[in-house]
This record gives structure tokens, sequence and C-alpha cells, in this order.
């Protein structure tokens, strides 16, 4: 059953732009198609409709990470999805679900979002909103010395991003290498459009929701580091579905 679900979150999200009745301004723009995602994310428009991002990037595909813990057999921990806390009251026990999503076209646009409910779909569908809202671009490129293929399989230059104590260090592999992180981080890394990557962790790893934000945090200073056209060249960087 829950290889049934994952499956259905890969799959890409169908969307009826027809039918949408956008309520903000920024929404109205992209339904007469006055306007594209890169406009919108390199001014920096705040983003508060999800379909927005539907009507811009029709192929994006989402997935779920494992942040929680269900009990399994003989007293052992097994990875889920969910991550579920109880509030005791007098009423009895009331419990809470969380998700943390990722939404990504596997060509530079990549998002993440966290989200808590009284059961599991509502928490599902409000993490994938979130996601959508908290999308970013990055940049693609070779910057390892050991290839210099000037394609777009890996990051052009080291970067590091935190959050709270965890700190996750991203840097660029030769063709061939795959996905040496973590294996929620792989998620992001892939969505984004990644296929090598090294990484090195410092800090409190194993508080899962900081460790998955400090990975998305490293891909946002892509965009923020400034190079010259000559280094846009050379390490063959490019931004977003370029």
């Amino acid at each position: 059953m829950r290889e049934k679900i994952k499956e259905e979150q890969r799959t890409k999200q169908l969307f009826d732009k027809e039918s949408w009745k956008p309520k903000t301004e920024l929404g109205r723009k992209t339904k007469k198609g006055e306007i594209t995602i890169d406009e919108i994310l390199d001014k920096g428009y705040k983003i508060l409709e999800s379909e927005i991002i539907d009507a811009l990037i029709p192929d994006l595909q989402s997935d779920l990470m494992a942040i929680g813990q269900s009990k399994g057999k003989f007293g052992g921990g097994k990875r889920s999805i969910w991550r579920q806390t109880q509030k005791k009251t007098r009423e009895g026990n009331k419990p809470k679900f969380a998700a943390f999503a990722v939404v990504g076209n596997k060509k530079g646009y990549v998002g993440i979002g966290f989200a808590k409910a009284k059961e599991t779909v509502p928490a599902r569908e409000k993490a994938i909103r979130n996601a959508k809202l908290n999308i970013i671009k990055i940049r693609r490129g070779c910057g390892s010395w050991a290839c210099g293929c000037k394609q777009t399989h890996s990051i052009p230059f080291k970067i590091s991003g935190k959050s709270g104590s965890s700190k996750m260090v991203l840097i660029p592999a030769p063709k061939g290498v795959g996905l040496c992180i973590e294996k929620e981080c792989q998620k992001i890394i892939k969505f984004a459009g990644i296929q090598d990557i090294h990484s090195k962790t410092f800090g409190q790893t194993r508080t899962k929701i900081n460790l998955i934000k400090a990975c998305f945090n490293s891909l946002k200073q892509l965009s923020k580091v400034k190079i010259t056209e000559e280094q846009t060249k050379k390490l063959g960087v490019v931004e977003g579905n370029e």
C-alpha cells in the first residue's frame, strides 16, 4: 500500500488551467501568460497560490521524505513518511501527523515543504502545497577538477548551508560518481536535476528535518554566488531549464 502511495506521488501532477480562478494579481498574470517562472523567481515575487507553479512548471513531480518512525517487530523502529505526535487532554490523546514533501522537475527547479494535520492525507496535501510555494531555481554545471566536461550533471562549485546545528557541504563530483549524500537528501538533489555530487555533514545530523533544510539551504546559495561570464563558460553553468 505504501509503495502504491509513493508511486502516485511521483507521477506528474495534472492541472486544469482553464477552470482555475486566480485570487492574486500574480495568478491572473500567470493565467494570461504575461509572466514566466524565471521572472517571478528573479524578481523575488511572493507566490501565494500553488496553482501558479502548476501552470508554469507542468512537468512537476512530488514525493514524501521519511522523517518519522513507526513501531516495528520485536520493539524495533521502522522509518516512516509520517511523524506522529500526541497531545494529552482530558478527553484523551489527540494525535497529529507531520509530513515533509519535495517537488521538482529534475531540470533545475526544486522546493520543500513541511506541514502538520490531524490526519495523514491533509498533512500530505499541505506539505506538497507548501513545497510548491517554496520553490527555487538552482545552478547546475561541472565544477569537478577530475571531469571538466562542461555538462549539467553536477554543481558548478563547492557550497554550504546550515539549519540549526546541522551543516551540509555540497561538493562537485565527476561523471559516474552518483549521489554520495544522505538518503533523504538524495531525493532533493535528484528532483533538482543533479546526477553526481559529494557531500560532508557537520553537527547533529540525526535531526532529520534540520539536515534536509541544511541541504536545501545549500542549494539556495548556488544562485547567490557571483560568477563572471568566463567562469560561466568554463564550468558550463546553466540556471533553471536552460
